[in-house]
């Protein structure tokens, strides 16, 4: 064979050479795939001005399709003085293997009006291009083609049209072909086996591998492996068909054959049987990149994701490259997806390096999994600067970015890409929907997320039930616990994310009676509650001052459902110990939970100190506390206001100069409410807001009313008197009050007024917002980073306890 460092043509340059020896040079080209010869032979026979016949230049156009060198190849088509159909056929092939179909059918096109006689060839070629393109209109055309041609059936065109109906998912057209066939070999019945994987007819596929054995026809590697992706696919149903397959490749002899392992392995790898899939891959003598990637996507697989499959998965890789293997974009792909999940950002981006080096940067499943990886990390810019460098940008490109912005605490900025979504003229689809509601969720923009809800109806996709669980706990986080309901009770099998979420919603919103309600249903529809379930369980007890049915609830996780507590639960029997009184009994629960390390349990019955007034328990709590977290501000606002409140001002006094000397601020206070579609936002003593004025005018009347009640707590009018006469307190002023008296005269009576915020309520606000509901006769609802506070005719749904 020559090599590209050898001149094939070192004695005869200023001669031409006869036909055979150019047509051989060209062919031996065309055969290698290394054009450089049959480039140097072409080249010669233009020097020489040699007159090529027709066969040698067919063998040229030939060697130039081979090679995808497409434009020459149709200059040198044009330049030919005569064609014949085998002109014709290689310009087709070329095209269709280059994927160029709209060219391919372009020249199928020429070729007939050139009034040459068609060949099987042609025909092949076309119906090939029709089924990558699922044309179905033009496939029947060339089938009529054929039919009227006289062609006769050659086997190998009963194999093309029967592929060609199975892509365009036309299974009945190819069942006919099939029946009415003259004659079938493997080919034939391998290729409608194939189409009714394609289309999930996996019962019917299996009766035609059995009709196939009967006609005396051996399982080759192409029919066991279309079978054991239908078992695959459908492991529930067909698990003893796929158990059964895999001991007739034993009894054949190719269980070790690539293409039925990787079938194997793909089969084990999809249902989550990741021993039985890992026993294959280990005995394969010398597994390939579509066998790790196969074992890869197994460990990847989104059901059973864990850190150590997706660790056993960066492992694979590893391996895989150690044995000088070249990762594929899906394998790159893949890993950066399990890199996302474990949160190994820093061997993301060493991989992000060997895309960069294989030039695979461009695809755009890598581009998604980078967008993915970099947002999940924090690093923004890096996922927009992927973003924008990824050339075909589709809706799972715009979802991934989207989603980064909105885990990222970005929210303004992911309803900003959601817009220029729309305005590209991409449709979104339910995943983007869902992350959008998620952003509404947070910023309580409910107005906003009305219109979300609004187009996901418009466009068809509202009723997917991932659309509607996020529509559930937009309209709860956002104080519209009604709505939520009403959307629950629309979805038509509601899953274990449906339930929880409602159950959490109650809870959340002191609904105590209905959360509980909503799981003893649920358990008797023979749903399975997890441990999000419970978490909401345990909540709605707490929020509920349900001690003894929290405790019981608590046991039945663990002992019914084999649930192990994690700090979640545990914090949650800390409250409900706590909301009773029971203080010592909730720090002995905390030193035998396991999470006596973990700062939100101390936090939780430091709060339960600050409501009992429990000063001395609080303040070794207290200490606990900041000696676990010593830069985080709330155990020691909590630890002030439990003296303040007791009226010991000298160890208040003490913390806030601790606070000073530490170095530890205070989060300021900030309020939000949604008005008229725009999102208003207040700090205390707030000034900067245009209806600044009238806000405070309506504040101040609304406080007047106020202190003029007879059964008013002295503290509270105290409070504000001092607040009133004095530069230095603003209590009147907090943010949430600002906002409240903002939406009583921007929205109509009938509308309740719903106020954000990102601190707990102070005792001062929260006495007062009960009392401005009984006075203006207006519900309000404020979210707190903890729970709702639903005040209605002078009383909180949280009962006093937050």
């Amino acid at each position: 064979m020559l090599t590209p460092l050898q001149n094939p043509l070192p004695d005869y340059l200023g001669l031409s050479l006869d036909s055979v020896t150019y047509t051989r040079l060209v062919q031996c080209s065309a055969k290698t795939g290394s054009l450089i010869h049959g480039k140097i032979a072409h080249m010669h026979i233009i020097k020489t001005c040699f007159k090529p016949c027709m066969f040698l230049l067919n063998n040229l156009l030939y060697m130039y399709c081979k090679g995808g060198e497409m434009d020459i190849a149709q200059k040198l088509f044009d330049r030919m003085p005569k064609r014949n159909i085998v002109s014709w056929n290689s310009l087709i092939s070329g095209y269709a293997q280059m994927g160029f179909y709209h060219d391919a059918m372009n020249v199928f096109k020429e070729t007939r009006v050139s009034c040459l006689r068609l060949d099987k060839f042609t025909f092949l070629h076309a119906l090939s291009v029709c089924g990558q393109n699922g044309d179905l209109r033009l496939g029947r055309l060339i089938h009529a083609l054929i039919t009227v041609s006289g062609s006769g059936s050659p086997i190998l065109l009963t194999n093309s049209l029967i592929n060609m109906y199975c892509k365009c998912g036309q299974i009945d057209w190819a069942r006919m072909v099939f029946e009415n066939a003259d004659e079938l070999d493997s080919v034939s019945w391998n290729s409608l086996i194939a189409g009714y994987v394609r289309i999930g007819s996996n019962e019917e596929m299996l009766r035609l591998l059995v009709k196939m054995l009967r006609h005396g026809l051996n399982l080759n590697t192409y029919s066991l492996g279309s079978a054991l992706k239908a078992c695959g696919a459908n492991f529930s149903s067909l698990i003893e068909c796929g158990k059964m397959l895999h001991g007739c490749t034993v009894k054949l002899g190719l269980d070790l054959d690539v293409v039925v392992g990787t079938a194997l392995l793909d089969m084990y790898a999809k249902v989550g049987v990741l021993d039985d899939a890992t026993k294959i891959f280990k005995l394969m003598p010398d597994p390939n990149v579509v066998m790790y990637n196969a074992m890869i996507a197994g460990f990847l697989q989104t059901e059973t994701m864990t850190d150590e499959f997706a660790n056993e998965a960066i492992d694979l890789f590893l391996e895989m490259q150690r044995r000088g293997l070249k990762p594929s974009k899906f394998t790159f792909s893949s890993i950066l997806k399990a890199c996302s999940f474990i949160e190994a950002f820093e061997c993301g981006k060493q991989i992000h390096a060997q895309i960069c080096k294989y030039n695979l940067k461009s695809d755009e499943f890598i581009g998604n999994a980078l967008v993915e990886l970099y947002s999940s990390s924090g690093s923004i810019d890096d996922g927009l600067k992927c973003f924008h460098s990824t050339p075909k940008l589709d809706v799972v490109s715009w979802t991934s970015l989207i989603a980064g912005h909105v885990q990222n605490g970005q929210f303004e900025g992911g309803l900003t890409l959601f817009h220029e979504l729309l305005l590209s003229g991409r449709k979104p689809d339910e995943f983007t929907i869902s992350t959008m509601l998620s952003a509404c969720a947070n910023l309580a923009a409910v107005r906003s997320g009305e219109q979300i809800h609004a187009y996901a109806i418009k466009t068809g996709i509202g009723n997917f039930t991932i659309i509607q669980n996020s529509q559930i706990c937009m309209y709860a986080k956002c104080g519209d616990i009604d709505s939520a309901t009403m959307i629950f009770k629309e979805i038509k099998n509601p899953d274990i994310v449906s339930w929880s979420v409602m159950i959490s919603s109650n809870a959340q919103h002191g609904c105590a009676k209905e959360a509980l309600e909503l799981f003893e249903i649920m358990n008797d529809s023979g749903i399975a509650p997890n441990h999000i379930t419970f978490v909401g369980v345990l909540v709605a007890c707490s929020h509920g001052g349900l001690v003894e049915e929290g405790l019981r609830y608590f046991e039945i996780m663990k002992n019914d459902h084999g649930i192990t507590p994690n700090v979640k639960h545990s914090a949650c029997i800390v409250d409900l110990l706590g909301r009773a009184g029971r203080l010592a009994e909730a720090e002995i629960f905390i030193m035998n939970s396991g999470f006596e390390g973990d700062p939100v349990m101390w936090r939780s019955l430091l709060s339960a100190c600050r409501v009992h007034k429990a000063a001395g328990i609080g303040k070794r709590v207290a200490e606990r506390v900041i000696a676990l977290e010593p830069e985080a501000s709330a155990s020691y606002v909590l630890l002030y206001n439990i003296y303040h409140e007791a009226g010991i001002q000298m160890p208040a006094t003490e913390i806030r100069n601790l606070m000073k000397d530490r170095g530890v601020k205070k989060e300021p206070g900030l309020s939000w409410i949604e008005v008229g579609n725009v999102v208003h936002s207040f700090v205390v003593g707030d000034k900067s807001h245009p209806n600044s004025q009238a806000i405070y005018v309506k504040l101040e009347e609304m406080l007047e009313k106020i202190k003029k009640l007879d059964y008013v707590d002295e503290k509270l009018v105290s409070d504000a008197s001092e607040s009133m006469h004095s530069d230095n307190s603003m209590v009147n002023y907090h943010s949430e009050k600002l906002a409240v008296s903002f939406g009583m005269i921007s929205l109509p009576r009938s509308a309740p007024v719903r106020v954000m915020k990102n601190l707990r309520s102070c005792w001062h606000c929260h006495e007062t917002m009960k009392l401005l509901s009984k006075l203006e006769k207006r519900e309000i609802i404020i979210r707190d980073p903890i729970r709702f506070h639903r005040f209605r005719d002078g009383v909180c749904s949280c009962g006093d306890y937050w």
